[in-house]
């Protein structure tokens, strides 16, 4: 599939079996269990979270496609690196759409430097669907803002979303995956 070359194309997303080859981070790509466990117990401790932004917007197109969300509707875009020491590891973008923050899912919005993986997978009601995967390029929405706190942009990175659900509710995360991934 042909690529646009503007910031503001949309990435691909396919499921795995759709993948036509594996990916160099395979490992971490596919995992299924909690990202911030896995790297917390992979940085020795030494892991955290620093929130870049979050505000109420309109999710990109395939973003409000996968939640079902119309085009007037907002959401809480939350985005966050994941460092292990002191480098990016991850960059993370998740969409709350407003009916999601209601109840006892309030504190989804006051998360702060906090990792939402640690919240998502403590809550006995989760329930996450199939993970789709991306291939992204300069040029893509999504890879321009994920290499913002790189010394040297890569060619290409990978990432994977999934739509999690807590008490029926929809959320939507998105995870880059950066070039360090790869010496952990």
């Amino acid at each position: 599939m042909k690529r646009c070359a503007h910031r503001f194309c949309q990435p691909v997303w396919r499921r795995r079996e759709q993948l036509l080859t594996p990916p160099p981070i395979a490992d971490w790509l596919f995992d299924t269990g909690s990202l911030t466990r896995r790297l917390q117990q992979a940085c020795a401790g030494h892991f955290r979270v620093e929130l870049v932004d979050q505000h109420w917007a309109r999710p990109q197109l395939n973003e409000r496609r996968r939640l079902g969300m119309s085009a007037r509707h907002l959401a809480l875009i939350r985005q966050v690196y994941l460092y292990c020491d002191d480098t990016p590891c991850v960059f993370a973008r998740t969409i709350i759409p407003r009916p999601t923050l209601s109840g006892a899912e309030r504190h989804l919005a006051v998360l702060g430097n906090r990792p939402l993986g640690a919240v998502l997978f403590a809550d006995p009601r989760m329930h996450r669907e199939p993970m789709e995967f991306t291939r992204l390029q300069a040029g893509e929405r999504l890879f321009g803002a994920a290499v913002q706190r790189l010394d040297a942009v890569p060619a290409v990175i990978w990432g994977r979303r999934s739509l999690f659900y807590l008490a029926a509710k929809p959320l939507l995360v998105n995870e880059i995956f950066l070039p360090a991934i790869e010496k952990l």
